[in-house]
């Protein structure tokens, strides 16, 4: 079995880059890194006052399921002492699986614990954007992603600003 994933990570509590850096470090010393888009400054979504957030996207190939997928995610997390006690609140970091595959099958799900694909995906500026940017020809949904993007408001867009740091790992080639 082979699990390919769209992973969306997030932070904006202590050295949120730092933790970024992590994720995707930890995902090629797995093996399983294929992708890692540019870091970008977005705004918080879900109406909480607090800092912007870094976000990124990784795709991985994980060798389990989706849910191993996530529950990869969720060590990364418990290593950032992640709580959860406002939702859309602040947060060291976030690790959320957009879409899943396995063996080349797009992956659904009403879990409540792993939905698939991700039901707000499609509303998220700060995952769509550098989402675009490691996969031009991205799908969400049968939808290509640059139209989902084009039917945003453009405020949201334009508010998710690509930094000049980089995640990759030094010598990772993907």
């Amino acid at each position: 079995m082979s699990c390919r994933a769209v992973l969306s990570i997030g932070g904006n509590q202590g050295d949120a880059l730092g933790l970024l850096r992590g994720v995707a470090e930890a995902a090629a010393a797995d093996g399983i890194l294929r992708a890692v888009s540019s870091v970008y400054s977005t705004p918080p979504w879900g109406g909480v006052e607090q800092d912007d957030f870094l976000n990124a996207v990784l795709v991985v190939d994980h060798p389990g399921t989706p849910a191993d997928v996530l529950d990869w995610g969720f060590g990364r997390e418990r290593e950032a002492h992640r709580t959860r006690e406002v939702r859309w609140g602040p947060r060291t970091l976030d690790v959320d699986v957009v879409t899943a595959t396995v063996d080349g099958t797009d992956v659904t799900s009403d879990d409540p614990v792993l939905t698939l694909p991700h039901p707000r995906a499609v509303d998220r500026a700060f995952v769509l954007v550098p989402w675009l940017e490691v996969d031009p020809d991205a799908v969400l949904s049968s939808r290509p992603v640059r139209d989902l993007i084009e039917e945003l408001p453009p405020g949201e867009v334009e508010a998710v600003t690509r930094l000049d740091q980089r995640l990759a790992p030094e010598g990772w080639e993907g």
